[in-house]
């Protein structure tokens, strides 16, 4: 796919990591890997989620005022 990185270059974050970016609880960020919402990888019996699918979410969750 176009604009992808090598995965050598991919910064992975831990869910408590993820869970301080986005400032919610580790449980919400396990429901949002769960449901798909937030991709992420299985290391052993923990999940590693790339740095850019979280700027990605919370830019495409962004609910702001548009200006014409």
């Amino acid at each position: 796919m176009a604009g992808e990185r090598p995965l050598n270059e991919v910064q992975f974050l831990t869910v408590a990591e993820v869970a301080t970016v986005m400032r919610v609880s580790k449980m919400t960020v396990y429901r949002l890997v769960h449901s798909g919402h937030l991709p992420a990888i299985r290391v052993g019996r923990s999940f590693r989620v790339p740095e850019q699918a979280v700027h990605e979410y919370l830019r495409d969750s962004y609910v702001g005022v548009e200006t014409a």
